[in-house]
């Protein structure tokens, strides 16, 4: 009764001294003497801070004497599945089967180059000639011989029918007509090496070589051509996920240099484990219809190795680590109304993350009310009070 009488006086108290402090204060500024001014803030200024101290004081009693400032303050959630996707993060880049620098096949000068750099080619296109140093003219001759061998064979062979004439002529002609047609297949093939074609259809990048240069077969760069219709990524992955990743596998790529997102697949999964880096590669179809993906341009890759319909998520700040290792969290317990509870430790084990969430794999049901704010502030056991928006 007597602090009840003591709370209530002090207030009284405080407004009086104000009162006359006013009134003080207005006499002092009234006189115009600096010093007197100074003296009489410095005289407010220390009862300010007997003040706060008697207002500290009377906290502290309040917290000691209310039992209900003792229960911890919490905020929770109701627990519910979800579907949870995780994602490998990688990055990869850009290449195609039908990017090839052209090299010649034959030693000369380069006659002619018939194309130039952009222009669109067909597969098999002729793309330059190089000078066949007088094979064409071997090959005109070698042809009027074997013309003349094929005559004579076939009039030894209507003898040799009509069993006139020696087996022995019969087998020269045709031994020559043979050897003179293998000699004309193997000199088309070499002055079909002086004539560079286009290997596939596409378009030429680059032209290195000029007119009237000397070329040498596997030395001299003549032209590169590339077709940028059937691009795809290359990338490699540890070997951890060898079971995760497989063909057809959904993936997100980027291209943060064109600012452009693609939804793409997994195409092909290698079979081989690198033995320096313990990674396989693994390729990504990329549709590129406007042609703005280029070969060796680098790309960001999220690809889903992990899905699971009914997942159990919950925030990986409420998660705390005892002594052996065990992960746990609290969970409401014994609620009275929809205010009061008792907080109750639980063990968990958890398994992939999404941001800044993870899935928990044991311990938790759908529909278990998680204590989330509050969560590293509370002991198993003990009571709480919930103080939930929609409360």
């Amino acid at each position: 009764m007597k602090k009840i009488l003591a709370l209530f006086i002090l207030p009284l108290f405080l407004v009086s001294c104000g009162s006359g402090n006013k009134q003080s204060i207005e006499a002092v500024i009234e006189s115009q003497n600096i010093e007197s001014i100074r003296t009489k803030k410095a005289e407010l200024v220390s009862e300010q801070n007997l003040i706060k101290e008697d207002i500290k004081k009377l906290d502290i009693a309040i917290a000691t004497l209310d039992a209900g400032k003792k229960i911890p303050l919490i905020t929770t959630f109701e627990l519910e599945s979800t579907m949870f996707k995780h994602f490998l993060e990688l990055q990869g880049n850009v290449t195609t089967k039908n990017l090839l620098m052209i090299y010649p096949e034959y030693s000369g000068v380069l006659t002619n180059v018939y194309v130039k750099e952009g222009q669109k080619v067909n597969k098999g296109q002729v793309l330059a000639k190089i000078d066949d140093g007088g094979l064409s003219q071997q090959l005109a001759q070698l042809k009027i011989q074997a013309e003349l061998a094929k005559t004579t064979f076939e009039r030894q062979q209507r003898l040799w029918d009509q069993k006139i004439g020696s087996e022995m002529q019969y087998l020269q002609a045709k031994s020559n007509y043979e050897a003179q047609d293998q000699s004309i297949g193997q000199l088309e093939q070499q002055v079909a090496k002086t004539i560079v074609r286009a290997p596939f259809s596409g378009t030429i990048d680059d032209v290195f070589t000029e007119q009237g240069s000397v070329v040498m077969p596997g030395q001299s760069e003549l032209m590169r051509i590339v077709n940028l219709d059937h691009m795809y990524i290359v990338t490699d992955v540890p070997e951890k996920y060898i079971s995760n990743i497989t063909r057809d596998k959904k993936v997100e790529v980027e291209f943060p240099i064109l600012g452009k997102k693609i939804d793409s697949k997994v195409r092909q999964v290698g079979n081989f484990i690198n033995p320096n880096n313990r990674t396989f590669k693994v390729e990504i179809s990329i549709p590129n219809k406007d042609k703005s993906i280029k070969p060796n341009l680098t790309a960001k890759l999220r690809i889903n190795d992990y899905s699971n319909d009914a997942a159990l998520l919950i925030p990986q700040g409420i998660i705390s680590e005892n002594a052996s290792g065990e992960q746990y969290i609290y969970v409401i317990k014994e609620k009275v109304g929809n205010d009061e509870a008792k907080a109750e430790k639980t063990v968990i084990k958890t398994g992939l993350t999404q941001g800044d969430f993870i899935e928990v794999t044991k311990g938790l049901q759908p529909g278990d009310e998680i204590i989330l704010e509050g969560a590293r502030s509370v002991n198993d056991g003990q009571k709480v009070k919930i103080i939930n928006q929609d409360s």
